[in-house]
């Protein structure tokens, strides 16, 4: 199968799913008003209410849900063949994460840019609000201790990413004053901005004395390193202080200080990333031909319906719904931006997670059979997102970049993306511990520093526990829980949208259709893995941990859920705190 061929089907179901069904719903269904007064407006306070250009919006927002999930959920899921993983991503980005990431972000704003987690109470009850945001919480510590895993590890494998990365701090912190204190466009900055970045990119890729290679400054592997860690654990440890104390600056400054102004250097990255992906399947000659099986005959894991909880991102995610409802809802101009920001912003992470199909099924076309390096499914978990970027690198090849150049620069763009993700994930993350304080009366939780450094402190304690893939790699311990966990969250966001359309008298079957449909295969996957992998009752050991949480997290769930129906019943004509 050429791979051209599935680009240019996907890329065209996505060009006319935004031109009509999302300006469908967002005329017929949000019925959005180009006249209302946003929160940005409404609260403007300078540090998080910031009413901002809708391009700067979707940047940030696309961004920050972008991250490396869109590319590693594709990479592993490839493991049952091309079909399953093109399908979920195409239809579903279409049909569920284009009107779920809209319609948390048009609650929220329709809502005084409060987060789904809060929105919780005004729709279902206080008592939901409290379950619903400890199910948050729990998302984003995982999501804060392996995405700082993550980075910390392609820092070791790709030092040469390491300036270019840095050095766009600062970068965005000049076009941030520019922009606040000159009243000048963002554009052409952000361009210079991310021009220094890749030649840093590649310049360091072939000058080793500017890469930042820190295993090799503790001796190599197989060195003690600092306290008899080793070189590798060393380097670890320093990398992880070192993103803590940054995430926690980047989540308190004002979002015009960093946030937008990286975010929006960001969606430049990502256009230029996909452009060279794109291009480089295009251009390569011979034509890249996908290997992978279209459906796998051999897989020791059923994709059904593990597939769905798999590739969140990229398809559809509850984390979408937070970063809407938690940064992207204070920040929009007007009402009729959440179209571009919410489905557009879906529609972009689709594109990644379409190419990152692309390039791991037309790597092994010279890189060795496919079969036997997704020999497992464990196998696809561990060492997808290297044949990503390894993928990535060939591609790029066609375009006359040196396969380490740009493997370099794939790598520049996956940490800068797991970075934004990290420090939205941070923010959020404080204002849910603000949040919960209080509700219980515990003052201090409401101060931002206190809320900021329990955040940062419990994210960093998970990532430093010992785990399965060695030191530091605590935050896999409950990585297994975050697919289900994930797309729980984001069926409890569309059951929310889905309730308040019935009370504004709209067509809520839009939202309600895609709802039943992840409700239905996340519950049964998560069933199946509390039940029967993880309790007493499975072939190999209890995990206890995965256990204890997983049933908790279920429980919450099924108890948010049957209050929701009960109140799905009620006639009312308006929830109670929206504007309009």
């Amino acid at each position: 199968m050429p791979a051209i061929v599935l680009a240019v089907l996907g890329l065209l179901v996505f060009a006319l799913g935004y031109r009509y069904y999302s300006k469908f719903i967002a005329e017929r269904i949000y019925r959005l008003d180009p006249d209302f007064q946003t929160p940005a407006h409404r609260f403007r306070d300078g540090v998080d209410f910031v009413p901002t250009n809708k391009w700067v919006v979707w940047g940030h927002h696309f961004t920050s849900v972008a991250g490396a999930a869109p590319i590693v959920g594709p990479a592993v899921a490839v493991y049952w063949g091309w079909l399953p993983a093109f399908l979920w991503v195409v239809l579903g980005t279409v049909f569920a994460a284009g009107v779920h990431d809209f319609g948390t972000l048009v609650l929220s704003v329709r809502n005084k840019g409060k987060s789904i987690g809060t929105l919780a109470e005004n729709i279902i009850g206080r008592r939901a609000k409290l379950l619903f945001l400890f199910i948050i919480l729990i998302l984003l510590l995982m999501v804060n201790a392996v995405f700082a895993w993550v980075i910390s590890n392609l820092f070791i494998s790709f030092p040469a990413s390491v300036p270019a990365v840095f050095i766009q701090i600062p970068l965005a912190i000049w076009i941030g004053y520019t922009i606040n204190k000159k009243r000048k466009k963002m554009l052409v900055p952000s361009l210079i901005a991310l021009a220094v970045m890749y030649v840093t990119a590649v310049a360091a890729s072939n000058v080793p004395a500017l890469q930042i290679d820190l295993v090799s400054y503790f001796g190599g592997e197989g060195s003690d390193g600092l306290f008899g860690l080793g070189a590798v654990s060393t380097a670890f440890l320093i990398w992880i202080a070192i993103l803590m104390v940054y995430v926690y600056i980047a989540s308190i400054v004002p979002v015009w200080k960093l946030l937008q102004p990286r975010d929006y250097i960001n969606s430049h990255q990502l256009v230029v990333g996909l452009a060279i992906l794109y291009l480089g399947l295009l251009f390569s000659w011979p034509p890249a031909e996908v290997t992978a099986p279209a459906v796998r005959e051999t897989a020791d894991v059923s994709w059904f319906p593990l597939l769905f909880i798999t590739i969140a991102c990229g398809a559809i995610s509850g984390f979408h719904g937070l970063v809407a409802s938690g940064t992207s809802s204070k920040q929009l101009n007007k009402e009729t931006d959440a179209r571009l920001v919410g489905y557009f912003g879906a529609v972009g992470e689709g594109t990644l997670a379409l190419i990152t199909i692309l390039a791991v099924t037309t790597f092994f076309a010279t890189q060795g059979d496919f079969l036997s390096n997704y020999g497992s499914f464990d196998a696809a978990n561990a060492e997808g997102l290297n044949f990503f970027v390894s993928g990535a690198g060939q591609l790029g090849t066609a375009l006359g970049l040196p396969e380490g150049t740009a493997r370099t620069i794939v790598a520049v763009i996956v940490v800068s993306f797991a970075a934004t993700t990290l420090d939205t994930s941070v923010r959020l993350m404080r204002y849910i511990i603000s949040e919960l304080g209080q509700e219980y009366k515990a003052r201090l939780l409401t101060k931002k520093h206190v809320a900021t450094s329990a955040a940062v402190g419990g994210s960093a304690l998970l990532v430093l526990l010992p785990g399965d893939r060695g030191f530091g790699s605590g935050g896999y311990l409950l990585w297994p829980l975050f697919g289900t966990t994930n797309q729980l969250l984001a069926a409890i966001s569309l059951m929310l949208v889905s309730i308040w359309l019935r009370w504004k008298g709209r067509n809520f079957l839009y939202t309600l259709i895609p709802m039943i449909f992840l409700l239905f295969m996340t519950i049964w996957a998560m069933v199946s893995q509390v039940v029967f992998e993880w309790s007493w009752l499975g072939q190999g050991d209890a995990q206890l941990v995965l256990f204890g949480f997983g049933a908790l997290i279920l429980g919450f769930a099924v108890w948010i859920l049957c209050e929701a129906v009960t109140l799905f019943q009620k006639d009312r004509s308006r929830s109670e705190s929206d504007q309009k």
